[in-house]
């Protein structure tokens, strides 16, 4: 069996017991709330993550890319929401899936969008369900609630032979929270801008039985979710130094790290280098212009304990660099010495997982276990 410290490095790191907490939290909070749970896993890419997600009690899954469709729907998961616009040139794989067994669901918020899939449809003889995307926030993408185009993609859809299976939005925004009054804020403006679009399609005799809320922040500080059928969340799986930042997680509950390697010095800089640069990290600086900035990352024991003040303050393709964030530790080379192991948490767990072929999944009882992950769209 491997031991953590015997792993070869860079390597992503799952704190297992860490995970399953995240896990139930975020479960146990759709339940009291009385909203069916539909975790985003663009975050993991990993079956027995996504496994553990079911297993507590989540509705379907949410994916970013048709590939995390075909890989979860080869494993048995058949209710799957593509939360990206389509594009025309992707309506060939998405009937692939639906005709092989999927209930794959797709969004568009435009009128050409619509009038696409339906005319698509038509053409061979499938019946796609289509969500709106609505925009709550102004953060990227969607129709706003009280927009006429609104009605027109709704009526586009329905009137060409499509399945209107509802609206659906992502609160973005609420990544720019920091405190607890914006949170609680953010989310119920996501619920009632989203009710309110869904009020409209049914006033103006269009279905929509779906109503799709969701984001970490927005899961975790809702009041109460009146009118919402669903909830959608990712990254509270592993969490990361942004949902810190906002303010909903603490550091002892990021449960996914890179596992590094002192590697070398800069001792007159005040600098340990490691193994693990860019290409383990990402280049994602998510806590920049926040109220605390990490660096590329928050510096940790081998076992996770935060040592305060050290951040990984620079990354190069395969080397980074350790050292406190303010001033120079002189003795940093005594403290750090070559071959000591850090583990650093990342600032957004999506682009560190994403520079990863598989996660390293450590358990309570110190045993090592490879958990795959895939890549591509």
């Amino acid at each position: 069996m491997t031991a953590l410290s015997e792993l070869d490095t860079p390597a992503a790191l799952i704190d297992l017991g860490r995970m399953q907490r995240n896990i139930a939290r975020m479960q146990k909070r759709m339940n009291d709330l009385g909203v069916r749970f539909r975790p985003h896993v663009k975050t993991s890419k990993s079956l027995p993550v996504v496994q553990a997600q079911m297993d507590a009690g989540a509705a379907g899954i949410t994916v970013s890319t048709l590939k995390e469709a075909e890989q979860f729907f080869a494993q048995g998961m058949t209710d799957i929401l593509y939360a990206v616009c389509v594009s025309p040139s992707k309506l060939d794989a998405v009937l692939a899936l639906r005709r092989q067994g999927a209930d794959l669901k797709i969004i568009t918020d435009s009128v050409q969008g619509a009038q696409a899939i339906a005319e698509f449809g038509r053409r061979h003889d499938e019946v796609f369900e289509v969500w709106i995307e609505i925009d709550v926030d102004g953060h990227r993408s969607g129709i706003e609630p009280t927009d006429e185009v609104l009605l027109q993609v709704g009526r586009a859809l329905h009137d060409g032979g499509m399945k209107l299976g509802g609206v659906m939005t992502h609160a973005g925004a609420s990544y720019d929270c920091q405190s607890e009054t914006q949170l609680v804020a953010m989310a119920e403006q996501e619920r009632s801008r989203c009710v309110q679009a869904a009020q409209r399609l049914r006033e103006a005799g269009l279905p929509c039985p779906v109503v799709s809320v969701g984001s970490t922040p927005t899961a975790l500080s809702a009041q109460m979710l009146q009118g919402v059928t669903e909830v959608r969340a990712g990254v509270y799986v592993f969490f990361d130094l942004v949902m810190h930042n906002v303010g909903v997680c603490t550091l002892d509950e990021i449960a996914l790290g890179v596992l590094t390697t002192v590697i070398g010095h800069q001792q007159n800089k005040g600098w340990a280098i490691v193994d693990a640069g860019w290409m383990a990290m990402s280049r994602d600086r998510g806590t920049q212009g926040r109220p605390k900035d990490y660096g590329y990352g928050q510096v940790c024991t081998e076992d996770g304990q935060p040592l305060t003040g050290y951040q990984m303050t620079g990354a190069n393709q395969e080397h980074g660099i350790v050292a406190l964030a303010a001033g120079v530790d002189a003795q940093i080379a005594t403290r750090f010495p070559v071959g000591s192991r850090l583990l650093i948490l990342p600032n957004h767990a999506c682009a560190t997982a994403a520079q990863h072929p598989g996660y390293k999944v450590l358990d309570k009882q110190g045993r090592i276990e490879d958990w795959p992950r895939f890549y591509g769209w």
